[in-house]
């Protein structure tokens, strides 16, 4: 029985090639961006003179320091892959937020999905207009059933404004 889960598990990295690869991607990104980005920048020196203080003091209050709240690793980078399967493979939020907290996708806990749907930035009908005009070139489909695909639970879940917004734009 173990020889045919892992054989299930293999079958799902080989039918999803573009998520492996992009979940790959993604993971190198944030190592690479954790190794090499606190580089010190080279702004510490100013070169314009420096203004001349007058010899009265003025009392200044320093300006209160705000803290943002640390942002656990785990929503970080969930937010990351939303990112990714939002504007480059076109998905819908729906579609973004299951594929995070799947056990065959990022395995995210369902706050940090949460907060990556909340956070990510991307135009949701320009992602159906794509997915409907994959679907129109591809798969030669009427609008009635790129309507249908966009908006069912089993296919890309976009919401029925997203889809109506596709269909109507489809051959702009």
């Amino acid at each position: 029985m173990a020889k045919s889960e892992t054989g299930d598990k293999q079958n799902w990295f080989v039918k999803h090639k573009i998520l492996t690869v992009i979940g790959i991607l993604v993971l190198i990104g944030i190592i690479g961006s954790a190794a090499g980005g606190n580089k010190p920048s080279d702004s510490t020196t100013n070169s314009s003179p420096t203004p001349s203080t007058s010899s009265k003091t003025e009392d200044k209050k320093p300006e209160p320091t705000v803290t943002k709240p640390a942002v656990p690793a785990e929503y970080t980078s969930a937010l990351s892959q939303a990112d990714s399967y939002a504007n480059t493979m076109h998905m819908s939020k729906q579609g973004v937020y299951d594929q995070l907290v799947s056990e065959y996708g990022g395995k995210f806990s369902a706050p940090a999905a949460q907060y990556a749907i909340d956070n990510v930035k991307s135009d949701w009908n320009a992602n159906a207009l794509a997915k409907a005009k994959s679907y129109q070139d591809t798969m030669h489909q009427s609008p009635a059933a790129i309507h249908d695909q966009l908006t069912s639970e089993y296919g890309e879940k976009f919401t029925q404004a997203e889809a109506d917004y596709a269909i109507q734009h489809l051959n702009d």
